[in-house]
């Protein structure tokens, strides 16, 4: 039976995932910062689908940690086949006015720990000649974003290494799947204090359910970018053409609190 390892899995697109994965009858491995969480969604997967479930609880953000989870997959014999690099976090707000600490957790779990992940796991599927795995990035990753400056470079770093992991691991059986979402009702806003931004206030946002299925599905069938939602595509596409000043506007004024 395949084994996929899902980060960030206790809430948010991360736990739809995890079900929408337990679901075809594959075994998980669930990593987050709650293990309480954790332990009741793996009771509830156990139950339901009669699957295998692993917790581990882990903070992304500290390197040491995110090894550990490496280490406890060989010591247990665990065989990642599916990797979802779904773990991060956003903070709203002009740079200079933001938290260093919450900017340098941000750089660190939504880059660091990402590319860690990848470096660990990926050559054991490539001995094996098989093997998937999902980075989760954003629409955000396709321009600069004032109010979110750290977030949107990061999310741009994820989109670009893992296209060029998508074009490096081919031949090898291994395929790398970039996840672009727009705002997702997933938990990310309150946490990211972005609920009075205009980019989601009163806005009806997608279901995690619907944009983790998707995400799933492409990662399946190899596709390199994808991107959830029509109208994201479009806006995705059209930004390549805009005049970087004017992106830089559009997403400013988007970006700003609603009044």
């Amino acid at each position: 039976m395949a084994t996929a390892l899902i980060t960030g899995a206790s809430s948010g697109i991360g736990l739809a995932f995890a079900k929408s994965i337990a679901a075809d009858k594959i075994d998980l491995v669930l990593v987050a910062r709650n293990e309480i969480k954790l332990n009741e969604l793996a009771s509830e997967l156990k139950k339901e689908y009669g699957i295998s479930v692993k917790v581990i609880t882990a903070d992304l953000s500290k390197m040491n940690e995110v090894q550990n989870i490496y280490n406890t997959c060989k010591a247990e014999k665990i065989k990642i086949d599916f990797l979802i690099n779904n773990a991060g976090v956003g903070d709203f707000g002009f740079f200079i006015e933001r938290n260093w600490d919450m900017q340098e957790q941000m750089i660190d779990l939504n880059i660091k720990s990402l590319t860690k992940m990848c470096k660990l796991f990926i050559p054991d599927m490539v001995a094996r000649k098989a093997g998937k795995i999902l980075n989760v990035a954003s629409t955000a990753a396709f321009q600069p974003g004032p109010l979110m400056a750290v977030y949107y470079a990061t999310k741009s770093y994820v989109l670009f290494f893992s296209e060029a992991l998508h074009n490096e691991l081919q031949g090898t059986g291994v395929s790398v799947t970039c996840l672009c979402p727009g705002p997702t009702e997933s938990g990310f806003q309150k946490v990211a204090a972005l609920e009075e931004s205009k980019l989601v206030k009163g806005k009806k946002l997608p279901a995690s359910k619907d944009v983790a299925l998707f995400g799933y599905h492409a990662m399946m069938k190899n596709k390199m970018t994808v991107i959830h939602g029509l109208k994201n595509r479009l806006l995705a596409t059209s930004i390549r053409f805009a005049p970087r000043k004017i992106v830089l506007w559009m997403v400013r004024k988007i970006q700003e609190k609603a009044k």
